[in-house]
């Protein structure tokens, strides 16, 4: 069994940064696609961003040349790196790991961090 904590939410201001971690337990997830997903209020929740075992990695348009992702599998952690953050960009994240891309909403989510970006 996998347990994920995400952390690194908080308030940040219009073009500002912030970086979610993701920290995996229980078992080793180097094997694993890593992705974090987004829910806005009023919304559904949707795809951000996912990296692969191998390290390729895929983002939704509307993050993508602001958002990395990245992967440390000697520390068993994911991370999102946010850069030129907007009023948009304001939800709670999740982590999420699973065996492929294809699947990983079926797979293991963190908790959930809360991300507000003030304008």
């Amino acid at each position: 069994q996998v347990q994920l904590r995400d952390s690194g939410g908080g308030l940040v201001q219009t073009g500002g940064s912030l970086r979610l971690d993701c920290a995996a337990s229980g078992r080793t997830v180097s094997s694993y696609t890593m992705g974090w997903f987004r829910q806005a209020p009023g919304k559904e929740r949707e795809f951000v961003a996912a990296i692969t075992w191998t390290g390729r990695t895929y983002y939704s348009d509307s993050v993508k040349g602001r958002f990395t992702i990245s992967r440390d599998n000697a520390k068993n952690t994911g991370y999102l790196q946010m850069n030129s953050l907007e009023p948009e960009d304001t939800a709670v994240y999740y982590c999420a790991a699973g065996r492929d891309l294809a699947s990983i909403s079926k797979g293991y989510w963190g908790q959930g961090t809360q991300v507000t970006v003030s304008s």
